[in-house]
């Protein structure tokens, strides 16, 4: 007799106001989040920036929780970013520290300071835009409102699907050594071990998956229709206003506090 596992019960998840927004506006908004700050590299455009879109959480339905665990690598490595600007950036001001071509001083430890809050302002609006975004929806909106071919569009919903499976086999396949007692020492053989297998598992997959839509009909030229049809509404116009006032604000704030500079100034 075989035994099928209980089925996990649904978590009910409150509709956000960002859920009515059409992915494709919330990649257009992204962008529009994220290009203003690469005009100038200041503290107060970069603060200023994070604070405002913080600020915009309860919009985005994600818990304050889930936010901080998704930033927790953008944060741990955000000043291996800046390590470059610190030593190597133009000296000026006090010079505290010089070794060779090395040199700390009151310019590049702000500079350096700079750069780390812009590559966390840079990571947030794609944590909060997308954190609650259904792959599906997105295919929906980049083969509809986007005119993108549906070929690339169906290649690019498969690969995201099976992200969750890769995470499952990893920790399948942790627990299985550890089983046997080979998964206590040597940690770094057994990541590139392990990363060998899933390699393996990935070529695999990926073509019993082409087999599979080949035989359903993917790619062969001929127009899809979808089931659920994808939308532009009065939500995505406010949407885009309010990162348009965000970056006005980030910037305006930088300007008046005489940090601004363009990056080629």
């Amino acid at each position: 007799m075989t035994a099928f596992p209980a089925e996990t019960p649904a978590v009910e998840t409150r509709p956000a106001w960002l859920d009515g927004v059409n992915p494709v506006t919330k990649v257009v908004l992204a962008l529009l989040l994220s290009v203003p700050l690469f005009a100038s590299i200041d503290i107060t455009s970069a603060l200023v920036a994070i604070v405002l879109q913080v600020a915009c959480l309860p919009l985005t339905g994600l818990p304050l929780t889930t936010l901080l665990k998704r930033m927790l690598p953008i944060v741990l490595f955000a000043p291996v970013a800046g390590i470059s600007m610190l030593l190597y950036a133009e000296p000026g001001g006090r010079v505290f520290w010089t070794f060779g071509y090395a040199t700390i001083s009151d310019d590049s430890v702000a500079l350096a300071i700079a750069v780390c809050l812009r590559v966390v302002a840079l990571a947030l609006p794609t944590i909060l835009l997308f954190g609650r975004t259904d792959p599906t929806e997105l295919a929906d909106a980049l083969a509809q409102v986007a005119r993108l071919p549906s070929r690339f569009v169906l290649g690019v919903l498969a690969g995201t699907r099976t992200l969750g499976l890769f995470l499952d086999d990893w920790r399948s396949m942790g627990l299985a050594r550890r089983a046997r007692g080979v998964g206590d020492t040597g940690a770094i053989r057994r990541f590139f071990s392990m990363a060998f297998v899933l390699l393996v598992f990935a070529v695999r997959r990926g073509t019993k998956l082409a087999t599979a839509m080949e035989a359903r009909g993917f790619g062969s030229g001929i127009p899809r229709t979808w089931s659920r049809p994808s939308r532009l509404h009065a939500r995505d116009a406010v949407a885009l206003l309010g990162g348009a006032a965000i970056m006005a604000l980030a910037i305006a704030a930088a300007v008046a506090a005489g940090t601004f500079h363009f990056v080629w100034s």
